[in-house]
């Protein structure tokens, strides 16, 4: 790792590092370490109201195509640079392990805007539909709110279609997890765009974040958290009557039916569970399978935990790091705690101290989960899975939409005919067939409470654009 200073002292407004308008500070804290690992401002109503001018006068509706691609070309190539850079920072900044902050967080941002990229190249921004002409513009200012977890690819996933679709942008990156995001700020300067197309104001949520989602002066409001707080950025965005993506929480369903390759769903599915921590959005935290064949389940899932080792994500051989904070391992040890109490099963794991510092949870799996429970129907953002039985594909599938949530999901069968057919029967905005592998180009979003709208690829693009109609002659 690195020993370079993680300060930061200055807000990106403007196309210049300035100092805030007051003197707050936000800690960054280590989680594998506890120890201050930097320092980021905490911005104010002022600072916002810069950062959304300077995003206002830089915003040139009639931006041509060339030109955007030549921006997209650039800040593509300068991120691929420090891409090394960002992944130790994520690792000390999140804990997220070393070998999944150098693919999963990194690589995969770089591959999400290469597709943007891709989709900019072949985008038709103007068509015929009878005897009207319907264009495509850029929406506009564009706030970007984004969470501790993904920090890189979240940030990637709105401000690179921005860029794209000729909005200009002010992001807000999460308190926990800021440093990687001011690097990725860094390498937009660098790559020469120009002022005011990309601001970053840090600080508060409950500042920063909802001063943007009620600015009059910002058209879209993208944002990517919680459940509880999207619902917030909504009712805040409704005031001014405003555009607002909301890519919140889930509580997907790995549905293994009868006839599928038991061991490899099974294997992949804590693997999904379990990535990043448990802390993913999209993770299959509920694992569906067959009575009739429970127990052999239960065997390979505890075989499968057992090679989950924990500790230093510096490590290249650590597979699971701490939590992101003191805070989401308090909230992680209480599901765990209250699971048991609500009839649960211990399998493996459990809310007890697996190490002297660090924000750590041990790999915890519950069977016999009843799927009405809190276990069974929250989200916890930790390395816990749920193992529900079911006697029937009806059952199944009733388990599978029994939430308030559908973000993701997979179901494995015998053969892709048939979950294909189950999976269409699924809420849900994403879900894998048989292992199908993951698509930067496919569309991501939430049926119900797990959002409005979607990102990535072509259909993300197209979020950011508005539609006009002129009825010609």
């Amino acid at each position: 790792m690195s020993n370079h200073s993680y300060d930061r002292t200055e807000l990106y407004i403007d196309g210049e590092w300035v100092s805030p308008t007051g003197t707050d500070t936000i800690e960054v804290i280590n989680p594998a370490t506890e120890q201050v690992l930097g320092v980021v401002p905490s911005g104010s109503d002022t600072d916002v109201d810069a950062a959304v001018a300077a995003a206002r006068k830089a915003f040139d509706p009639n931006i041509g195509v060339t030109e955007r691609r030549e921006r997209l070309d650039a800040v593509i190539a300068s991120m691929e640079k420090r891409l090394s850079d960002i992944a130790e920072t994520i690792t000390a900044e999140m804990g997220a392990p070393i070998r999944i902050a150098q693919s999963v967080q990194t690589q995969v941002p770089l591959a999400v805007a290469r597709g943007f990229a891709d989709a900019l190249a072949s985008f038709e921004f103007e068509e015929r539909i009878g005897n009207s002409l319907v264009i495509r513009e850029p929406y506009g200012v564009v706030a970007a709110i984004t969470p501790w977890n993904y920090p890189l690819y979240q940030v990637v996933a709105k401000v690179i279609p921005a860029i794209a679709a000729g909005c200009t942008v002010v992001l807000k990156p999460s308190n926990e997890a800021p440093l990687s995001v001011f690097e990725f700020v860094e390498s937009l300067h660098d790559a020469g765009l120009p002022p005011g197309v990309v601001n970053l104001v840090s600080g508060p949520g409950r500042v920063i974040g909802e001063l943007l989602s009620e600015h009059p002066d910002v058209d879209f409001v993208s944002f990517t958290g919680s459940t509880g707080v999207g619902s917030r950025v909504g009712e805040l965005a409704g005031r001014t009557i405003k555009k607002v993506a909301l890519e919140l929480g889930g509580k997907s369903a790995n549905v293994v039916l009868d006839g599928a390759d038991l061991t490899t769903a099974v294997k992949v599915g804590v693997g999904n569970a379990f990535l990043n921590g448990g802390q993913t959005c999209m993770a299959w935290t509920r694992m569906l399978v067959p009575q009739t064949r429970y127990a052999e389940a239960l065997d390979i899932i505890e075989a499968a935990v057992a090679k989950y080792t924990v500790g230093d994500p510096t490590d290249p051989g650590t597979r699971l790091g701490p939590s992101a904070s003191a805070s989401q391992q308090q909230t992680v040890l209480g599901f765990i705690e209250r699971a048991s109490g609500e009839g649960a099963r211990l399998l493996t794991g459990g809310a007890q101290k697996i190490r002297d510092v660090g924000y750590y949870v041990a790999p915890t799996v519950f069977a016999d989960v009843d799927p009405n429970s809190e276990l069974g129907q929250e989200e916890v953002f930790g390395p816990v899975l749920a193992v529900i039985p079911f006697r029937d594909t009806d059952e199944a599938l009733e388990i599978a939409n029994g939430t308030p949530y559908g973000l993701s999901g997979a179901v494995w069968a015998a053969d892709d005919d048939t979950a294909v057919a189950f999976a269409r029967q699924v809420q849900t905005g994403q879900l894998d067939i048989n292992g199908g592998r993951y698509n930067p180009a496919a569309p991501f979003g939430g049926y119900k409470k797990s959002g409005i709208g979607r990102e990535l690829g072509r259909i993300g693009f197209e979020e950011f654009l508005q539609i006009k109609s002129l009825q010609l002659p």
